[in-house]
């Protein structure tokens, strides 16, 4: 036994040496590490690692492990059995594990300046709907202690790469787009949120096409555009924020509007939500080409309801950005779907 532990003595200071003397050669640091920052811990490591491992491989040797080794004996022709479980794929980490915080809030009334957006037959139009929507929401949000900014707050035309870029500059938790819709078919009215992704139908193609029109993008810049609808990290957290603020809507407006139509949580390829690093969601708050709804979205008090509805849905998801949400919109979805 003494000759046995004086044997593994004189292994591990050699193995130890050996390693050491390589770390110190300049050349192989600056060739493998490409800097001495690392010489350090790699030096701590071999001191660890190396005699951990000869320990293990001398005991066994030595008659501290099993003394009759264990062999796999496999017919030939026959596959040699799996000796572990393949490794699962990590479960994705849902923002709410970390508790996050929605202190900033972008708000992005649509249009503005010569793009008046949708307008109704006498003469209402989709840009002074939003503004007014938008900086009575603001108004709202600011006395729950958010962060509000606004992509325009008066009558001016704003690229829609502009406005991404400003949500992304301010820091913004989540973003909202306000729009009003209009349809040439006769009967479209209600409400209904978008999330970024790839248009459901062609309805949502049309009225994606309609917003994007003036977008400031170039057929150069398709490639880049394509990879922001599908490679969208944010796009399950905008989902469900979107879900919240349909709830919101409805819940809302339906008790003054018996008839207002839950047109549900969809998906569509929106350029002002390409690019934004937040949650991001457009909302539609009504329909103008609608003769009863433009009538109300030409009063006072119902835009005034709309921003209690946005208020209502941007504070649920900020207390709760987890499951509630994600059942809503699946649920929103499927009657989306249905109403087409």
């Amino acid at each position: 036994m003494k000759a046995t532990a004086k044997l593994k003595r004189e292994i591990l200071k050699g193995a130890v040496r050996e390693n050491l003397e390589l770390l110190d050669d300049r050349r192989f640091l600056r060739r493998r590490f490409r800097g001495r920052r690392w010489r350090g811990p790699v030096r701590v490591l071999a001191l660890v690692l190396v005699p951990a491992a000869l320990f293990v491989s001398i005991n066994a040797f030595s008659g501290g492990g099993s003394s009759t080794p264990e062999v796999l004996v496999v017919a030939p022709g026959e596959p040699v059995p799996a000796t572990a479980s393949p490794l699962r794929a990590p479960r994705p980490i849902a923002p709410s594990t970390f508790r996050l915080r929605v202190a900033r809030v972008v708000l992005d009334p649509g249009h503005g300046g010569g793009d008046p957006g949708a307008s109704a037959a006498w003469g209402l139009t989709e840009k002074e709907v939003t503004l007014d929507v938008a900086l009575r929401l603001s108004r709202l949000l600011a006395e729950d202690g958010f962060e509000v900014s606004l992509t325009r707050d008066a009558d001016r035309r704003m690229p829609l790469s502009e406005r991404t870029r400003l949500a992304n500059d301010r820091r913004a938790d989540l973003f909202v787009s306000i729009h009003v819709n209009s349809a040439p078919m006769p009967g479209v009215r209600g409400v209904e949120t978008y999330f970024l992704g790839a248009a459901e139908g062609p309805e949502e193609e049309r009225l994606a096409g309609t917003e994007n029109a003036e977008s400031g993008y170039s057929l150069a810049d398709f490639r880049k555009l394509l990879e922001g609808v599908y490679e969208d990290v944010r796009q399950g957290e905008s989902r469900r924020f979107a879900g919240a603020v349909q709830t919101g809507l409805v819940s809302t407006l339906r008790p003054a509007d018996p008839r207002l139509r839950d047109r549900g949580v969809k998906s569509a390829p929106f350029v002002v939500l390409v690019g934004t690093r937040m949650p991001a969601i457009l909302a539609e708050v009504g329909c103008l080409s609608d003769e009863a709804e433009a009538r109300l979205l030409a009063r006072g008090d119902h835009r005034e309801a709309i921003a209690e509805a946005l208020r209502r849905g941007i504070g649920e998801y900020a207390r709760s950005p987890g499951a509630v949400q994600e059942e809503r919109t699946e649920s929103h979805q499927k009657k989306g779907r249905t109403a087409g």
